[in-house]
C-alpha cells in the first residue's frame, strides 16, 4: 500500500528549479517508494541506481563518463553517503549542463554528515527531509492510536500484528547500531551504544544532561556528545532548544531529548501493544514525544520549534516561532480534561502574551479556558496550526 506523501510536491517543485534534490531521512522511512512514485511524474527519462548494489556502484567507478552519457536525464541515486566521491562528480556535470540535468539523491544522514555535497554542491542543491508517516498521510487507514504505538516507519505501521511491527522495530534498532552508525563513520563497540540509546529512552521528553551518561558509562563528556551528535544526524532523536532569546529570566538553556519516532521509542523500552501502553509509567512523556514529532515534521520552513522552561519551573513543551518572534505555545497532555497549570501562564506572558494551543487525545469538542487559551484534541490540531500558517 503506498500513501501519498505530504513533502511529494515540494520536491516537484525544488526539481524544477534546481539540478539536485537529496531526500534525507533513516532507513526504512520512504525515501525510496517516494523517489519511484515521483519518478512516473516527473516528465523525463529516469535511470535508478543503488549504490547497495554491487552492480549499480560499479557502473558508477567511471562517474564522470557514466554521467555525461546521461545529462538529459533524471538520474534518481540511492545511499548516495556510500560513494562520497560522487559530488565534486556531480558539480562538474550540473555546470555543464544546468538546464537539462536532473539528480534525486536519497541518504540517510544530515548534510552534516554529507558534509562533501554541503561543500561541493552548495547553490546546486536542496535538502528536504524525509520523517516517518504524519497522521494526515495515513489516516485513511490508520487511527492515531496505532500510529502511535507503532511508529511511522512504513513497514512497522503496517505490519499484520502488533508483534510483527515489535520485532521489525528491535530489528531496525540492530542494523542502525551495528551496521549503519559504522557506514556513517561511528567505529563503536554496539553494547555502548545500546546502553546509550536506552539511557536516552529513560529520559526521553527530560532535559539533557550529558555527565549523567558520562558517569553511566564512564565516558568523557564530548565522545558522549560525539555520540549523540551522530545519533542526532542519522534521524534517530531530537535535540529540542530551549527558547531564551530576550528573556531577561534565569531560565533553562540545555536542550530536551526525544527519541523522534514514537515506534522506536516503544520497541527500546519493551512497549509492544496497546496494553503494554496503558500501563507505562511514561506513557505522558510517550505521547508529548509523539505529537512534537507530527507537529515539527509539517512545520512551515519559517517557523523554528523550541521549549521554554525557567529555572523556576514555569514550562511550555513547545514554542513556535516565526523569524525571532514567538507566535503560539503548545501544551501536551495526556488527558481529555487537561488543565492549564500558572507555570504555563507564566510563561506564555514571558513571551509576549502568545496564545496557547493545549493538545489533547480526544476531547469531544475544543472549549475556550479565555480568550488565549484553547483546548483541542490531537487531529483537529493541525487545523489550528494550518489557520495560522505554521504548517
Amino acid at each position: 500500500m503506498n500513501f501519498q506523501r505530504l513533502i511529494s510536491d515540494k520536491v516537484l517543485e525544488r526539481l524544477a528549479h534546481l539540478p539536485a534534490v537529496a531526500l534525507l531521512g533513516p532507513r526504512q522511512v520512504g525515501k525510496t517508494t517516494l523517489a519511484k512514485q515521483l519518478q512516473k511524474v516527473i516528465q523525463k527519462e529516469s535511470i535508478y541506481l543503488d549504490l547497495e548494489s554491487p552492480e549499480d556502484y560499479n557502473r558508477l567507478s567511471n562517474l564522470e563518463n557514466y554521467l555525461q552519457q546521461r545529462e538529459d536525464n533524471l538520474l534518481i541515486i540511492d545511499e548516495v553517503q556510500r560513494m562520497p566521491a560522487l559530488f565534486p562528480v556531480l558539480r562538474s556535470v550540473i555546470d555543464r549542463n544546468r538546464s537539462n540535468t536532473r539528480f534525486l539523491l536519497l541518504g540517510s544522514a544530515s548534510p552534516e554528515l554529507l558534509a562533501k555535497s554541503s561543500e561541493t554542491l552548495a547553490g546546486r542543491i536542496s535538502y528536504i527531509e524525509v520523517n516517518p508517516f504524519v497522521y494526515q498521510e495515513v489516516s485513511q487507514s490508520y487511527g492515531y492510536e496505532k500510529l502511535w504505538l507503532r511508529g511511522g516507519f512504513p513497514g512497522m505501521l503496517m505490519a499484520n500484528s502488533d508483534e510483527i511491527s515489535f520485532q521489525n522495530r528491535l530489528d531496525f534498532i540492530q542494523s542502525y547500531l551495528e551496521r549503519e552508525l559504522p557506514l556513517l563513520g561511528l567505529s563503536v563497540w554496539p553494547n555502548t551504544l545500546r546502553n546509550l540509546l536506552r539511557m536516552i529512552a529513560h529520559v526521553h521528553g527530560n532535559v539533557l544532561n550529558y555527565s549523567d551518561f558520562a558517569k553511566s558509562l564512564g565516558l568523557d563528556i564530548n565522545t558522549i556528545k560525539r555520540y549523540i551528535d551522530y545519533f542526532e544526524q542519522s534521524f534517530l532523536i531530537r535535540r529540542l532548544q530551549p527558547y531564551y532569546l530576550n528573556v531577561s529570566k534565569r531560565l533553562v538553556k540545555s536542550p530536551k531529548i526525544y527519541l523522534r519516532d514514537s515506534g522506536i521509542f516503544h520497541a527500546v523500552v519493551g512497549i509492544e501493544n496497546r496494553e503494554d501502553l496503558e500501563g507505562f509509567i511514561g506513557k505522558g512523556n510517550s505521547w508529548e514525544g509523539f505529537v512534537i514529532q507530527q507537529i515539527i515534521a509539517q512545520l512551515k520552513p519559517s517557523v523554528s520549534p523550541y521549549f521554554y522552561r525557567t529555572q523556576d519551573g514555569a514550562e511550555l513543551d513547545l514554542v513556535l516561532v516565526k523569524g525571532i518572534t514567538p507566535v503560539l505555545g503548545i501544551e501536551i497532555k495526556y488527558s481529555n480534561t487537561p488543565k492549564i497549570n500558572k507555570g504555563n501562564t507564566v510563561s506564555a506572558n514571558d513571551l509576549g502574551n502568545i496564545p496557547l494551543l493545549c493538545i489533547t487525545p480526544s476531547v469531544t469538542e475544543d472549549y475556550q479556558l479565555n480568550e488565549n487559551k484553547t483546548v483541542t484534541n490531537f487531529e483537529r490540531s493541525f487545523q489550528h496550526l494550518k489557520r495560522l500558517h505554521l504548517i
